[in-house]
Parts: structure tokens; C-alpha cells; sequence
């Protein structure tokens, strides 16, 4: 979901503009987007069973941004954010004496400098820094940090395409994730864009939306999410690594209140536990979720 489901769980976040959506409006002269935003998600998943335990997953996120130019070829902007996810297992262990957790925090900021040396060409570097760990853990050892670098191209009729990459140092792992930025108006209703943000949730993925009339959207889209949280001390983590497909349905109240809702199905997720090694199933699982943004 442009904001769906965004970590372990939905990529929900209508939170952060994708590369190419940035590049689209920075080229249009006369756009004189609002410089600050604040987005509260609110996601459900079903339950799902993972080995000999069940799982049900609820997230609150939330998200402030801000941007502005830097005379006529250079913008800026920055982004926190915090996420609230409650694990609810129907279980007392997940592999031997490994007790479970029940709540996941996370602390996100970003930054963003981009550069347009001509009407066609963007290129953007952002820095990003997380925290993310569980009520069994301390945040002094749950740091992650790394940076996201893409390029795009306008084209004469305003369509975006480019490619990036995410340079990820997450907790005790070390990732590196392309993705494809894309912006393309197919039709006058019909436009294939991403949904997400390259970051440590994973690549932007996919969506195609249709503007049912000035102020409704109609958008289906997938993406590979994974989240990676510390459970406990000496870099005990758990990371949930899966797929996930949804609709949304998007109204514009107004330039300033946009409204977004998802059902989404979750499949092909897998569990991980370290240094253990070890993996289950995650069995496939339906989700919905609602994301309002305000724009100032």
C-alpha cells in the first residue's frame, strides 16, 4: 500500500513520497507543494499460524516531514518517524527457552538532498537512521543506519523512470537493495507508480492506481516487506521477511486531508531468529489498514 504494510507488517505509509513522485513534482515549475505533513497509520493483521504458535500483529505509525528549496536546482528535507507494533502470540516460546515478544518500538529520521541539474535529470541521496527493538531488549543496541541513492529521468511528456539503491547497515546484518523508481502516467486515469519508499522495510515495489474522479483513487499493488527488530541483548534478532499484495482506495477530502484504505494479504513470509539460525513459516494472512495525512 503506498502506505500500507510497511514493515514487518503493511507497507502502510501514504508517510513518505516515493523518488520518482519527488522528481515529477520538483520539475513542475508552478508546484508549490505543502512543506510540512503528519500521518498517523493505524494496521491489523489476521492471525497466522508460525510453527507450533499463532500470531497476530496490530501497528500504530507516525510520521512528520518537511522540505523546502534550496534556491532553483537543490530541495531538502527531513522526516521522523515512530512505530508502535503489539506481537500478540498464543504461546509461551517460539524455539526453546526463547521467550516471545509482545511489543516492538521504532524510531526513524531521515534526511533528503536532491539535485536537478536540468528539467529532465534528478539525483537524490538520503541518509536514514533507525532503532527498532522489542520490550525484551535495550535501545542502545538496536541501531541501524545506511543510505538510499536513486536517479531519474523526466520525460518530455512528464512521465518519471530511474534506478536506485539502498545501502542498509541493519542490526547485525548489512544489505543492499535496487529498486526502480517509477512515476508513468499510462493513461489520463490510469498511472503506474511506487507505492513505498526504498528503505529497511525493503524496495519500493509496485502499484497502478485509477482516478475514479477528482478527489477518489482506486490502486492495486505488491512489494517484498521485511522487518528487523533486536529481541534482545548481544544482537538477538528476530526478522520477519514477506510479500504482500492490496488495494487501496484513496479520497482527497481536501489539498490539505487525504484518506487512504487498505486490505492487503500478506504470503511467503518466513520468520527468522539469530544467532540461532532459525526459520519458520509464516503462514499467509489477510490485513486492512487506514492511513490519514495532513498536509501544512
Amino acid at each position: 500500500m503506498n502506505k500500507l504494510l510497511a514493515t514487518s507488517a503493511l507497507a502502510l505509509s501514504t508517510l513518505v513520497s516515493s523518488p520518482a513522485a519527488l522528481a515529477e513534482q520538483q520539475a513542475q515549475s508552478s508546484y508549490r507543494p505543502s512543506p510540512f505533513s503528519l500521518s498517523a497509520t493505524r494496521m491489523t493483521t489476521g492471525t497466522a499460524d508460525v510453527g507450533t504458535n499463532e500470531l497476530q500483529r496490530d501497528q500504530w505509525m507516525f510520521d512528520f516531514k518537511a522540505s523546502m528549496p534550496l534556491g532553483k536546482k537543490w530541495f531538502i528535507g527531513a522526516g521522523v518517524g515512530y512505530d508502535n507494533l503489539d506481537y500478540d502470540w498464543r504461546s509461551a516460546s517460539l524455539v526453546g527457552n526463547t521467550q516471545t515478544w509482545d511489543k516492538i518500538e521504532r524510531y526513524r529520521a531521515s534526511l533528503s538532498l536532491s539535485y536537478r541539474p536540468n528539467k529532465n535529470w534528478m539525483f537524490m541521496l538520503a541518509p536514514k537512521l533507525q532503532y527498532a527493538y522489542a520490550d525484551t531488549a535495550s535501545a542502545s543496541n538496536a541501531e541501524s543506519y545506511g543510505t538510499v541513492l536513486s536517479g531519474m529521468y523526466r520525460f518530455d511528456s512528464g512521465n518519471v523512470l530511474g534506478l536506485g539503491v539502498a545501502y542498509l547497515n541493519d542490526i547485525d546484518e548489512v544489505r543492499t537493495i535496487p529498486f526502480i523508481a517509477v512515476n508513468w502516467q499510462i493513461t489520463e486515469n490510469l498511472k503506474l507508480g511506487n507505492p513505498f519508499s526504498a528503505g529497511f522495510s525493503g524496495p519500493a515495489g509496485l502499484e497502478l492506481s485509477y482516478q475514479l474522479d477528482p478527489n477518489w483513487q482506486l490502486g492495486a499493488g505488491t512489494s517484498k516487506r521485511t522487518n528487523r527488530f533486536l529481541i534482545a541483548d548481544d544482537k538477538e534478532t528476530a526478522e520477519i521477511d514477506e510479500w504482500v499484495s492490496f488495494i487501496r482506495l484513496g479520497w482527497d477530502i481536501s489539498k490539505a486531508v487525504s484518506v487512504n484504505a487498505y486490505a492487503g494479504y500478506f504470503f511467503n513470509g518466513e520468520l527468522e531468529l539469530n544467532p540461532q539460525n532459525s526459520k519458520q513459516d509464516i503462514d499467509n494472512q489477510g490485513a486492512a489498514a487506514l492511513d490519514v495525512t495532513f498536509k501544512f
